[in-house]
């Protein structure tokens, strides 16, 4: 190869690597974590494990937006044998792609995402706000999550935050199906962190969905929470309206953390469930904390729940725990 093109293909290679620097930062994030859990209606504890890592790039146009993607490989969808006993790991399925989503955002226009997978509406996010330190107190005992206002989870939805305006900030998301009969669900909601008053936060979010004709469902949810010192303490009240008055619930949860120091948080939360399928309500309480050691965090949950899902049966009161040792990087 003469010196003319050596220098051409060197000029060619360091354009490439220029324009590769300019078009944004790309970073890698991970987890790792094992779960020790068990329950009055095992009989042996249960390991588990969760791991996962995400890329999250972004570049800034040249109308002052900026671009940012992620996307998520969960080691969980490569973790599942068809057969159990089977010697070699064969799995339910290749794809380890998990959460993955865009957006466009700028200062003064807030944010606006585009979920491929593992789009998160308002009230999906805000279900329980509550303060505290590792899980919420409906969740470890087993059954007891079903019956709170949660919004949706959703593939190829939108969602929206808006910028902060004086202490407000606006939230909103949408999603309708490409085929069958899925409902179109949207929910918009407001958070406000008046400035006058320091660690003050209040929300208000609600939604709707209509599967078929007449079967329009609405939930909503307010939430109030201060913070002062190391002290948090939060309320919040949940409304689950269908057609039907048995499939109406609601609930209402408050919560209280205390900071022990940067490290170590402690936290007692409960929470009540009115169904509408049952007179009987379901009551829950729990008590966490978690202590980080750098990328280290060291978390459990103790939690027992009256009544799950309505029942009377001597068997509807559980109480379980669950202890957490993550890594991230």
């Amino acid at each position: 190869m003469n010196n003319f093109k050596k220098i051409g293909l060197s000029a060619l290679a360091g354009s490439l690597v220029a324009m590769s620097a300019q078009a944004g930062d790309l970073s890698v994030t991970g987890s790792s974590a094992l779960y020790i859990a068990n329950s009055d209606e095992n009989a042996k504890t249960g390991y588990s494990m969760s791991d996962s890592v995400t890329f999250s790039g972004s570049t800034e146009l040249d109308n002052g937006l900026t671009y940012s993607f992620s996307l998520e490989l969960d080691g969980d969808a490569q973790s599942k044998k068809v057969d159990p006993a089977a010697a070699s790991a064969t799995v339910t399925g290749s794809n380890v792609v998990d959460s993955h989503s865009i957006s466009l955002s700028s200062d003064s226009f807030g944010t606006l995402t585009f979920a491929g997978h593992g789009g998160t509406g308002v009230l999906d996010a805000w279900d329980d706000v509550t303060p505290n330190a590792y899980e919420e107190s409906w969740d470890v005992v087993s059954g007891a999550d079903a019956s709170r206002v949660n919004g949706t989870t959703a593939d190829n939805s939108f969602g929206y935050v808006s910028p902060a305006m004086q202490g407000v900030t606006l939230h909103a998301s949408y999603y309708t199906p490409s085929s069958g009969n899925a409902s179109t669900y949207q929910d918009f909601g407001i958070k406000v962190k008046p400035e006058m008053v320091e660690g003050l936060e209040i929300g208000y979010a609600f939604g709707t969905s209509e599967a078929t004709a007449g079967t329009e469902v609405d939930e909503s949810t307010m939430y109030v929470k201060y913070a002062v010192g190391a002290v948090t303490v939060g309320y919040q009240t949940s409304d689950f309206d269908a057609p039907t008055t048995t499939d109406s619930d609601d609930s209402v949860m408050w919560g209280i953390s205390y900071a022990v120091n940067d490290s170590f948080s402690l936290a007692y939360s409960t929470s009540t469930f009115d169904l509408g399928s049952s007179t009987t309500d379901q009551e829950s309480d729990g008590i966490s904390a978690s202590y980080t050691m750098g990328g280290i965090t060291v978390a459990g949950a103790m939690n027992q729940t009256d009544n799950v899902a309505g029942s009377t049966a001597t068997t509807a009161d559980k109480d379980a725990y669950e202890m957490s040792i993550s890594f991230a990087f």
